[in-house]
């Protein structure tokens, strides 16, 4: 299965955690340690970041593997933010192209994900018929992931964040079962708007993908003493990732099963991840989120 992580803080050189440490997000990308069955995750990559002068965020995707990539070695070295998220893609059912790698951005929303639908193409057309009109025309690639996230967006991820995540997985059981599929999803998921962090960790059998944060970027100010990037991070920083990036006690907290996590403004908040059916009108959005919430770029 795939890896990904998010970061906020202070503005770093994403390749502080891309690339530096032992056991980077590049490291994971050819030698993933708890990736189950998937120990490479070579069928593309991506990262997403927000700048200064623009509410959109940027991206940058590829099909090809994270570890081969020149051009994103030089991009994380060049690439200073406060909130990011990066992705590394194992396929799953869906070919290997670049609409199909993480993130999926809508306005300022950007998501990752790493898991799956169990019998998605029986499921898909069902789920898809799911999605708010005003947003279906913006669905790019043929993943489960981005019609997860596109299903947040109609249940209203911009207005509650964690009840559309909540939603949108009451909905795929919901129509996965009435399928015939027991277990219909598995999944580690992350929402960003550039101001916070929505992560949950959650699958129908009760075995998700694993999930940490970390505790302390004190604790990685211990093991790198010297380091700059590290410092600069702050001791407020937070990290949300698939894998820890280093063998340090203390430093990683796993998050529980059936958990959202929120980080905003340095708070970070741990919530019971319970999901529901969206009520008959949960893809009615606001007039002003079809145009707040369009794809530039």
């Amino acid at each position: 299965m795939c890896r990904w992580l998010a970061y906020s803080g202070n503005p770093i050189q994403m390749e502080t955690v891309l690339f530096r440490p032992r056991h980077s997000l590049i490291d994971q990308s050819l030698r993933s340690r708890l990736g189950g069955e998937t120990t490479t995750n070579g069928d593309g990559f991506g990262i997403g970041w927000y700048g200064r002068y623009s509410e959109v965020p940027f991206r940058y995707r590829c099909l090809h593997p994270a570890w081969n990539d020149t051009n994103l070695r030089e991009a994380a070295r060049a690439i200073r933010s406060s909130m990011f998220i990066a992705h590394v893609r194992a396929a799953t059912d869906t070919p290997a192209q670049e609409t199909n790698c993480h993130p999926f951005r809508y306005g300022r929303w950007l998501f990752a994900h790493n898991g799956l639908i169990r019998e998605y193409p029986m499921l898909r057309r069902a789920l898809m018929m799911e999605v708010a009109p005003e947003l279906f025309r913006w669905i790019e690639g043929s993943t489960d992931s981005e019609v997860m996230f596109f299903l947040a967006l109609s249940f209203g991820l911009d207005r509650d964040p964690r009840g559309a995540l909540e939603q949108m997985v009451g909905l795929i059981e919901d129509i996965g079962r009435r399928h015939g599929v027991e277990y219909p999803l598995n999944m580690t998921v992350c929402a960003t708007d550039g101001v916070q962090i929505v992560a949950a960790r959650y699958s129908s059998e009760g075995e998700s993908r694993s999930l940490f944060h970390s505790t302390s970027f004190k604790h990685l100010h211990q093991l790198y003493p010297d380091s700059a990037a590290i410092e600069d991070a702050g001791d407020g920083a937070f990290l949300v990732l698939s894998e820890p990036l280093v063998d340090l006690p203390g430093a990683w907290a796993e998050i529980p099963e059936e958990t959202v996590v929120i980080v905003k403004g340095g708070v970070v908040e741990h919530h019971r991840f319970v999901p529901r059916k969206p009520g008959p009108t949960g893809f009615d959005l606001p007039a002003n989120q079809a145009s707040y919430g369009r794809e530039v770029g």
